[in-house]
């Protein structure tokens, strides 16, 4: 039974690095059982103590939830301002239509340039670019913005372009880079780090003096941008019980959300993009306060086996939480001590190249979030494309707001679908929507095009636009469901000693996709159709390779390798009674693992029982 205890999984690597830990692990889980589970364990359970010592340790030392909701929330403060930061390039370098003033006075109209394109002028009208003034109608709420300050038009509008990928690539490289540091010094140490160098990249932002002083700060505003939010996303995750995760982390996204409507009320307020950059960034100062009021993740600290820091942490909760440290966690603290001279066990994410189903889990939902996001923006300048066509436009805040209220119906689509289907049924569901939906797009819409040219078709071009931007709607809602549940997906499914390595993958594919949309504006939408079709491709790739997922809904999250490993792949639909499952479930995985560590207690095994655990019939 000890060594039982002592095995992490069946690997036998893990069990030499956790077996000093097993003791104390053991303790906590005594120490914080409630009363009603006090009936001895079955034999695969007392396997699984390492990976349930995190959230039980966590449990008791936050009676009541008041620590916790406390900790949370804090948590979700922050989206408002990294909401405000990520939208912030739809109105500091929106296009506004533009004119040339002459020196009598008059005003010649440039030729009116849809939102979203290009601004090169058309060939044999080159000299409605040799201007020596040009006046600007900024359609964002703005007065001046980058654009109009530096009369970035015509020849000049690809540098817009270079501003836009600089956000983004920032962003990509940052959750890369602070993902991997954050699974060597922790999540607060880089919390911290980010939001220092954000308030002095941003600020000096605001104090540009040319274009290309802009792009290159945006980049490392980008890149601190991201280290917070990576940060803040696995703090939220490693501190909420099963149970609530999800919720929890969709409560975030829509205080996000908020920050993306408020966005354009704010812009109106300040009038100008210097003060708009400034605002966005003030308030990030407030979480300076956070390397006082809120701590290391004990979850990651235990998973790392960083004990000396894990028993400073435990006595602090203790105080905190006016709890009595010799009676309610009494011999946890003793037991952390005889371990404190124990090396800490640091894992790269480079280590998961090593596992064999761990790497292909991350791989999948790193290619569901590239497809989910990059397919996005295919669905939406179809459907500005055909809006051209109306008076909508004309107004900035009519597209904006379409936008945004897509994406808020996602996510409140989000909820009851995976509480009912679970993360790899709801992700299922969404991503064969967006099949469909690009596919009938592509498809559908060419045939119906072919009839409606025929005099007896009685179909008209209004009837594909309609169509089109149906199809439209429902692939943008899906896609961005898609995003974001591969996100969430795989931070629960990452082990905690890599969780942060994890996470900067999959939001670096995201980022891939968003970039998807300036490059395409680069190049003035040429390539556009093959784009579209190599992610309609994409999608139909992921729905195969999401069957290969495993269901992490209220299941402990995984602190080591060997615990990642263990998340098998089990049937969408339940298997009939009586009927034996074909494949295993962790409870039985860990059985057989704590079976191969007794090899002493083989003898005593019923001969009708199988290799895996299971009964014979």
């Amino acid at each position: 039974a000890a060594a039982a205890a002592a095995g992490g999984g069946p690997l036998a690597g893990s069990r030499e690095a956790a077996s000093g830990a097993a003791v104390f692990f053991s303790s906590f889980l005594r120490l914080s059982s409630p009363p009603s589970s006090s009936s001895s364990p079955k034999p695969g359970e007392e396997a699984c103590s390492q990976s349930l010592a995190a959230p039980v340790l966590l449990g008791s030392l936050l009676p009541g939830l008041i620590r916790r909701r406390t900790l949370v929330l804090l948590t979700w403060v922050p989206a408002l301002f990294i909401g405000f930061s990520k939208f912030s390039d739809s109105f500091l370098l929106d296009q506004p239509d533009f004119w040339c003033r002459q020196a009598d006075g008059q005003g010649n109209w440039s030729v009116h340039i849809p939102p979203g394109r290009s601004a090169h002028p058309v060939a044999g009208n080159a000299s409605e670019c040799d201007c020596h003034e040009w006046h600007y109608r900024i359609r964002a709420g703005l007065v001046q913005n980058v654009v109009s300050k530096w009369d970035l038009v015509c020849d000049s509008a690809w540098k817009v372009h270079i501003a836009k990928f600089s956000l983004l690539v920032g962003l990509i490289f940052g959750h890369l880079i602070t993902g991997c540091i954050a699974d060597w010094v922790g999540r607060r140490p880089i919390l911290l780090f980010s939001v220092i160098f954000i308030l002095i990249f941003g600020l000096t932002v605001a104090l540009s003096v040319n274009v290309t002083m802009f792009s290159t700060l945006r980049f490392f505003e980008g890149f601190c941008l991201a280290g917070i939010v990576l940060s803040l996303y696995a703090l939220r995750i490693e501190l909420c019980p099963p149970a609530h995760r999800f919720m929890i982390t969709m409560v975030a996204s829509f205080i996000e959300m908020a920050g993306q409507f408020l966005m354009p009320g704010l812009a109106a307020l300040c009038r100008d993009w210097q003060v708009l950059q400034a605002v966005i960034i003030c308030p990030f100062l407030l979480m300076l306060l956070y390397w006082v009021i809120f701590p290391e993740s004990l979850r990651w600290l235990m998973a790392t086996q960083q004990f000396e820091a894990s028993k400073e942490l435990i006595l602090q909760l203790t105080r905190k939480n006016r709890m009595n440290a010799e009676s309610d966690i009494k011999g946890v603290v003793p037991e952390l001590e005889k371990e404190i001279t124990r090396r800490s066990k640091k894992v790269c994410i480079i280590k998961v190249v090593g596992t064999r189903n761990l790497w292909k889990n991350i791989v999948v939902l790193c290619v569901n979030s590239l497809t989910g996001y990059g397919i996005h923006h295919c669905f939406a300048k179809s459907m500005m494309g055909h809006e051209a066509k109306m008076t909508i436009t004309q107004n900035f805040y009519a597209d904006y707001y379409t936008m945004a209220g897509i994406a808020l119906a996602s996510c409140l689509a989000m909820c009851p679908v995976v509480g009912f289907l679970g993360r790899r049924g709801g992700l299922l569901l969404f991503m064969i929507l967006t099949a469909l939906a690009s596919l009938l797009q592509l498809g559908l819409l060419n045939l119906i095009g072919k009839y409606s040219q025929l005099p007896d078709s009685g179909m008209s071009d209004s009837v594909k636009d309609k169509f089109s931007t149906a199809f439209s709607i429902v692939g943008m809602f899906s896609s961005h469901a898609v995003g974001s549940l591969s996100v969430f997906f795989c931070a629960e499914i990452t082990p905690t000693v890599i969780r942060g390595g994890g996470l900067g993958l999959v939001l670096a594919s995201a980022g891939f996709g968003r970039l998807t949309a300036p490059i395409m504006e680069l190049h003035n939408q040429k390539g556009y159709f093959l784009h579209h079709v190599i992610f309609a491709c994409c999608t139909l790739i992921c729905i195969i390779c999401i069957l290969l997922l495993p269901e992490s809904k209220n299941q402990n999250l995984p602190e080591n390798i060997p615990d990642g490993e263990h998340y098998t792949r089990q049937p969408l639909l339940p298997h009939k009674k009586g009927e034996q499952p074909l494949l295993l479930t962790n409870s039985e995985l860990k059985d057989y693992s704590g079976l191969h560590d007794s090899a002493t207690v083989s003898d005593g095994i019923s001969e009708n029982t199988t290799a895996n655990g299971m009964k014979s019939m």
